[in-house]
Parts: C-alpha cells; structure tokens; sequence
C-alpha cells in the first residue's frame, strides 16, 4: 500500500468535482437503515478528511484512521477550521488498533480496493468485527472489475490547471485484478516554478463472491450489496458497489 506523497498537497483540488454532499448522505442513509442514528463511527482511509469532516457535521462522533501522515495533515488542519471533535489515527488499516468498540465502520472512495492480497482484505475484516459493537454495521465501496477493464484500464486522462496538472496512465492486468496507476504530478510552488512529482498505486478489483467469502471467515454476516448511491442490487456494468455486512459474533456469544 502506498501512501499519497505529493499528490496529497493538491488531492482536494483534482477531487473538487466529487458530489461528497451527496455521498455523505448517502452514507447516513444507508447508517440509518442499518440502525446506526448516532454514535462512535471510524471511517477507514479517511483522506483529507472530507467525508469525515460531513459525518461529524451530520450528528457521528468520528474517528478517522489513514497511513498517509501528509493526507491527515490536511484533515488536522479542517478539523482545526471546523471546530469538530474529530480523532485522527496515522495507521495502516491492516493494523489498526482503537480503544474500544465503534457502532459503525465505514470506508468510501475505494479504499478497500489499495488491499491487494486476499489476505489483507480479510485482516481489515477481522479488525474490523474486532472493533465492532455487537451487532454493528461495516459499510464500504469498492471500484468494479467492469470498472477497471472497461473505463480504466489503458487509458490516460489529463487536466491541466494553472497551479496544478496532472497525468494518469491507468494499467490494468486481468489475470491478476491489478489497475497500476501511474502519476505524474506538477505542482506550482510558491517561487511560480513547478514541481513535479511522481506516484505509483495499485488497486485490486474483488469480486462480490470473494467479498462475501472474506467476510464470512471474518466472522462478519454479509447484509446486502448496492449499485453505488442507489438501493438496487449491483449489474454487470456497476462502476462502484456499496457492501453492508453486520457483526454477528460478539452478539452470538452474549445470547449463548
């Protein structure tokens, strides 16, 4: 897993089209489906902060877990403006410790797809039902294999800003699941001159069989699958998928 360097100084600028409004109320309608009103929430590979930033405004005491330290430097300094009682944990997610339970986990803008061996997938799982309340809910999204092979997959896209532009090549390996990202980034500094930087990241597309296998041995019960910000079942040409699943466990264990 790579953690955002230089694309991290201008992530929010390049990502300023995404409707994170609208994703977030989303994300707290599918909360409130599942029970979730109020409460402790951590949000995985929370970026800068901007969802995190919504939730926390939507009522959800959150915490926010990422590896990139320049990433949470953005989300501190949010944290700072806003005011919000937000906790920000510099971690791997694959090794993430809290110090109890949460009533909610979520994770958004593919975070799961950076987890390229099964094995990990299904570590953040554990993790994941370890930390949970009992009877809590897991909410993520994952990018598609359609996605990859048809809208990613060997294309280049471009954009060219006055402080900042960018190259994307996109490498997309079917045998293995595996979209290479190639960045190319020039930032403006405060001198006028550019610099540029460069970035490699890699995703894994899972299948929802997979998905639904992984949280099984991780002891979590799968709830439903949605084709992203709608309450339909996935389709073959679903770009991103919303994932529910419950944990089962700790509540099993009571009741015994």
């Amino acid at each position: 897993m790579e953690a955002y360097t230089g694309f991290a100084q201008v992530y929010d600028l390049f990502m300023d089209n995404i409707p994170y409004e609208e994703w977030a109320a989303y994300l707290r309608g599918l909360l409130r489906d599942y029970g979730v009103e109020d409460g402790l929430v951590l949000e995985l590979g929370c970026g800068t902060g901007n969802m995190t930033e919504l939730l926390a405004g939507m009522g959800y005491d959150m915490i926010g877990v990422d590896l990139s330290g320049e990433m949470l430097e953005l989300a501190q300094e949010k944290k700072y403006a806003s005011g919000r009682d937000i906790l920000y944990l510099q971690q791997d997610m694959r090794e993430f410790e809290l110090y109890g339970t949460v009533r909610a986990v979520v994770s958004v803008c593919d975070s799961m797809n950076y987890l390229l061996e099964e094995e990990d997938l299904l570590q953040v799982f554990r993790l994941v039902n370890n930390y949970l309340d009992p009877g809590g809910v897991f909410l993520f999204d994952l990018n598609t294999e359609y996605k990859y092979r048809e809208l990613l997959g060997d294309h280049t896209f471009a954009e060219d800003r006055e402080e900042s532009s960018f190259i994307w090549d996109n490498y997309y390996d079917p045998d293995t699941g595996v979209n290479e990202y190639s960045l190319s980034l020039f930032v403006q500094g405060e001198d006028g001159r550019y610099d540029k930087f460069q970035e490699e990241h890699f995703q894994r597309s899972y299948s929802l069989e997979k998905v639904k296998e992984l949280l099984a041995q991780a002891g979590m019960e799968f709830e439903a699958a949605y084709d992203a910000f709608t309450r339909q079942p996935p389709g073959p040409e679903s770009e991103r998928i919303y994932v529910a699943a419950r944990e089962r466990g700790k509540k099993r264990l009571q009741e015994e």
